[in-house]
């Protein structure tokens, strides 16, 4: 690790540095940058890095992760790549073989929309492909999980609760007394070794800082609080987000930059819980999804962030579920104020069904939008997930990034890892080549949200450049397809291979720096 007090000298590079578009070295001492210019000029140093040509960015913020559960995915059970029920049974039969006979098995990641016949294994399958050991294995939305009945038996209310489906596939309340279950099955020093496993993933991916949404319903204190201490301990910052309806103060005593996150509005679109203005294209019975908020609700949480100066935030992804959040908003601001309620830098997390009315209310209100372009490169378009679940008019309209940042919406992207996983110039790319061309970005305006945006939207403003004097946080890149107007080429020349499959090879990072710390280094001679 680098000693920040020990000036470094790193020259013979591409610098993304607007205000010095000619700089090719730069020195850092004491944490900050302390020199920008031609390798020519350049001071003496107490250490000289050679960047051989390599790209040097502002490191990358991820605005949404939950690093447990990301953790916990990286080392365990994968099922992004199962087609079938039979699919993740096999997967789940070959990981089980290797756990005691009372472990329970936790694998994530399964995504029944794209398959020939959409429904995960049932409890009964499960059981047998697992043994009879407990089994909780999370949707790719992470807001339903496909059970076994050993889990099941584990959590006797979850009959009774809202979301309870006696195949096993559970959502809603349902699914967080299960979820509840199988998280105490890991102990604090797996949770721990999962933590810093998402962390070092982080740094090795030019991520310098994240943003953790943790909340009563999706992790516990003890969770956060210990991952809260990792921050910046030879990896990342993390930034905190507490999830707890009128919990301003509690948030602020567990350490949290802000009292949001995952408090949810409604659900997931994937799980058919997103709260929507119009049904789901693909249910039956007409349904849709649930909303957990009233307007009232949201209105007295902003009033109670506002009574502890605290940032706030709702979980909301349907147009219904954002209709009545920014209900809420304008509620407060009639008690408040519109001018204290912008100044509180609020947020919204993920917001993927919007119209112009709702992104007024973003302006009006100085939301900050946090967003994830992966969802649309996974699910947008006229052919997957959000097609069957919305129909192709409402799919090509989701996640409408593009348009958001055209009339001055704040922009924050991240993972929402393990939903997806974290790929920062993936996102960036993702932006740039949405499905809908109304809804894309340029490069530069993409790494802006991923980069300052993240610093921004947690109210850490000066941060997320190269300039003279700002913390020397940034990362070194490989760009095997070359560099255009200072940020690396992400997408093919050719028209007809761009879009969710672009074959253009990303970004490799080599190095990433925090203040001045080396937290991730590959093969920079020295």
């Amino acid at each position: 690790m680098t000693n920040p007090s020990i000036s470094t000298l790193y020259r013979g590079g591409v610098l993304y540095c607007p205000a010095e578009p000619t700089a090719t070295a730069m020195l850092v001492r004491d944490g900050r940058i302390a020199w920008l210019g031609p390798d020519a000029a350049a001071p003496e140093a107490d250490r000289v890095v050679e960047l051989a040509g390599e790209l040097v960015t502002p490191a990358f913020v991820d605005a949404h992760v939950h690093a447990t559960d990301t953790g916990l995915a990286l080392g365990g059970l994968d099922l992004a790549g199962a087609r079938s029920a039979a699919q993740v049974c096999a997967a789940v039969e070959r990981f089980a073989a290797a756990l005691p006979s009372d472990a329970v098995v936790l694998g994530h990641g399964w995504d029944e929309s794209g398959w020939a016949v959409p429904r995960p294994p049932s409890a009964a399958e499960l059981d047998r492909a697992a043994g009879g050991r407990a089994v909780y294995l999370s949707q790719a939305s992470i807001h339903s999980a496909a059970c076994s009945t050993a889990l099941l038996a584990a959590a006797p209310e979850v009959a009774g609760a809202a979301g309870f489906d006696p195949s096993g596939w559970l959502r809603r309340d349902a699914h967080h007394a299960v979820r509840a279950v199988a998280r105490a099955s890991v102990t604090r020093s797996q949770r721990v070794a999962a933590q810093r496993q998402a962390l070092g993933r982080a740094a090795a991916l030019g991520i310098a800082a994240v943003h953790e949404c943790g909340g009563p319903e999706i992790s516990d204190e003890g969770d956060f609080t210990g991952l809260l201490a990792l921050s910046g301990v030879g990896g990342p910052e993390v930034y905190g987000y507490w999830g707890e309806l009128m919990g301003a103060a509690r948030a602020r005593e567990l350490g949290a930059v802000g009292a949001g996150g995952d408090l949810f509005a409604d659900g997931a679109l994937g799980s058919r819980t997103a709260h929507l203005s119009q049904p789901y294209a693909d249910d039956p019975d007409g349904g849709r999804g649930h909303g957990y908020l009233t307007a009232e609700q949201v209105r007295d949480h902003l009033v109670d962030c506002a009574g502890q100066g605290m940032q706030g935030g709702f979980h909301a992804i349907g147009d219904a579920a954002i209709g009545t959040v920014l209900a809420g908003f304008a509620a407060a601001a009639r008690m408040l104020g519109v001018d204290r309620v912008r100044a509180a830098r609020h947020r919204i997390e993920h917001a993927e069904i919007v119209d112009k009315r709702l992104i007024a209310g973003f302006v009006e209100f100085g939301v900050v939008a946090s967003m994830q372009p992966a969802f649309d490169r996974l699910w947008g378009g006229a052919d997957r997930m959000y097609a069957s679940r919305l129909g192709v008019a409402r799919s090509l309209g989701s996640n409408p990034m593009g348009a958001m940042h055209g009339v001055g919406v704040a922009l924050a992207f991240g993972s929402d890892s393990p939903v997806t996983p974290l790929d920062p110039w993936g996102s960036v790319r993702a932006a740039v080549s949405h499905a809908s061309a109304a809804s894309r970005m340029s490069v530069r305006a993409a790494f802006a949200a991923h980069t300052r945006g993240g610093w921004r939207a947690a109210v850490r403003d000066g941060e997320g450049v190269l300039a003279l004097g700002a913390p020397a946080t940034f990362a070194v890149w490989s760009t095997p397809a070359g560099v255009a107007g200072g940020l690396p080429v992400l997408v093919s020349a050719d028209p007809e291979e761009r879009g969710p499959d672009d074959p253009t090879p990303l970004p490799v990072c080599r190095r990433t720096v925090l203040r001045g710390q080396t937290i991730f280094e590959e093969g920079l001679r020295e």
